[in-house]
């Protein structure tokens, strides 16, 4: 196996590791319930999207409740 001839300096290291960082996730605000959610994606709380109802938020939550006694 190759091994390098220098010793990577931290700075180096640091240059090479610039892209590998945690990001805070983008949260837009929902228009019909106003709870922050993520972009592009169907508000958790009230499970719109784009005006329009995709989640059936009660049922999942009535599921949530009997499945766990």
């Amino acid at each position: 196996m190759p091994l390098p001839k220098k010793k990577t300096s931290k700075s180096r290291q640091g240059r090479r590791r610039t892209h590998i960082s945690m990001r805070t996730p983008s949260l837009v605000v929902c228009p019909q319930c106003r709870s922050p959610r993520p972009s592009h994606q169907a508000c958790p709380v009230c499970g719109t999207y784009r005006g329009r109802e995709v989640l059936n938020v009660t049922a999942r939550a009535a599921r949530r409740a009997g499945g766990s006694e």
